[in-house]
């Protein structure tokens, strides 16, 4: 699926009807700056460690391509997830927030 905003920027959510696989519904949602920030500081924190996404992905036991989807914004971790990130990068929730 390749769904654009009004912009035409990919900062679309893009899903098929449950009830109607043939029609393609997109919603487009822009990208929060929580979420941003959020993935800009897992990125930020985890290359001054040395770690590539991959190696978070593993012990986080997560698919790279959820995890490339944090860092970009693009999704919204649970509480918990994000818990689960501070401790695999050993920081803080507050750090990963800020």
């Amino acid at each position: 699926m390749n769904c654009m905003g009004g912009n035409g920027a990919r900062s679309s959510i893009c899903i098929i009807d449950q009830y109607c696989f043939e029609r393609q519904i997109c919603y487009a949602y822009p990208v929060s700056n929580s979420a941003k920030k959020l993935g800009e500081n897992i990125r930020r924190i985890r290359l001054a460690k040395g770690m590539t996404q991959g190696d978070l992905c593993r012990k986080l036991e997560v698919d790279r391509a959820y995890m490339s989807n944090v860092e970009s914004g693009k999704k919204n971790p649970t509480l918990s997830t994000i818990e689960r990130i501070a401790k695999a990068l050993n920081v803080s929730i507050e750090e990963l927030m800020k």
